[in-house]
């Protein structure tokens, strides 16, 4: 608390809130600068704790600032400010609408063809996006990738906390499919995005609205028979079934990723809601989901490290 005497005081305005002679600033902050300097020097514990707020209220200044930029859109159907990737779907009912966030443009291609144009939409995604977890706001707002994905799902804005759960009203589509390649960068790709719906989206979680599309990992074919098979089980039972327990007598097709299907292939196993498999993200244990995405995605190195070393005998490598 500092209090200042002056024997001849300005006031700006009939209010009188503002003290107007200019000589007095100068003294003040030159007095208030030494001692506030001084006392910081001594105690740097509270220096980096008011530096730590400083910086996090000019990220959400920013943020703020950033996410009022972005939000161009008339309406939750209106299909001003939609992305350009954008391949949307003719119904305008959230609750028949499902949209394939897909890795990369050649696999975004495939499903464009395969897709029901009546209530599926593809937005195809550029390489990774963001880590979330270790990323500042002032990049993250700043990613056209993630700007793509909140106005594509019309959640239009993503403060500083994320979305609210009132945001929901303003959701394009209930059903939100993650389709990335069945190889360790589709992992990664995934991971990154779960990420982003954790941090930023969470009631997209919280409400069901999130899944993630089981594409095949084979497809066993003998003349006009095939099977696609999903683990390495299934492709011993179809090698045994088509050829006998013989894989000479079969084609075995590995897919590393989705740009190996053809758009027919794409929507028999992944796309047609009636022949494919969808693993829904759920939220059981907040705190514990919260822990795990900050030990494996945040920016300390050394827990994430003692975690791999403890557990990677588990890990299965896909060479």
């Amino acid at each position: 608390m500092i209090s200042v005497k002056v024997p001849e005081p300005q006031f700006e305005g009939q209010t009188k809130t503002k003290l107007g002679n200019s000589e007095v600033a100068g003294i003040v902050e030159s007095v208030v600068g030494k001692g506030l300097a001084d006392y910081l020097e001594e105690n740097p514990r509270v220096a980096r704790t008011v530096l730590q707020k400083v910086l996090l209220a000019a990220e959400a200044r920013y943020a703020a600032r950033k996410a009022r930029e972005m939000v161009q859109r008339k309406g939750a159907v209106s299909s001003g400010g939609l992305p350009g990737k954008l391949a949307d779907c003719s119904s305008k009912e959230p609750e028949q609408c499902e949209i394939f966030l897909v890795e990369g443009d050649s696999a975004g291609g495939s499903a464009k063809q395969a897709r029901d144009r009546r209530f599926q939409a593809i937005l195809p995604l550029r390489g990774k996006i963001l880590n979330v977890e270790k990323t500042h706001l002032t990049k993250i707002y700043e990613n056209e990738e993630i700007k793509n994905i909140a106005l594509a799902l019309g959640v239009g804005k993503l403060g500083p906390q994320g979305m609210h759960e009132g945001d929901l009203e303003n959701l394009r589509y209930h059903k939100i499919i993650l389709m990335t390649d069945a190889d360790v960068d589709g992992s990664h790709i995934r991971t990154l995005l779960l990420t982003l719906f954790y941090r930023y989206m969470r009631p997209i979680i919280e409400k069901g609205h999130l899944y993630i599309a089981l594409p095949p990992l084979y497809l066993v074919k003998k003349g006009h028979q095939h099977r696609y098979c999903w683990n390495d089980e299934q492709l011993k039972a179809a090698i045994a079934e088509l050829g006998g327990g013989d894989e000479s007598r079969v084609t075995v097709q590995r897919y590393k990723g989705l740009g190996e299907m053809n758009p027919e292939q794409l929507w028999e196993t992944t796309m047609n809601p009636e022949t494919r498999t969808l693993l829904r993200v759920e939220l059981e244990d907040a705190a514990e989901a919260d822990e795990t995405f900050t030990l494996l995605m945040g920016k300390e190195v050394a827990p994430r490290r003692r975690f791999i070393e403890q557990n990677a005998r588990y890990a299965r490598l896909d060479v």
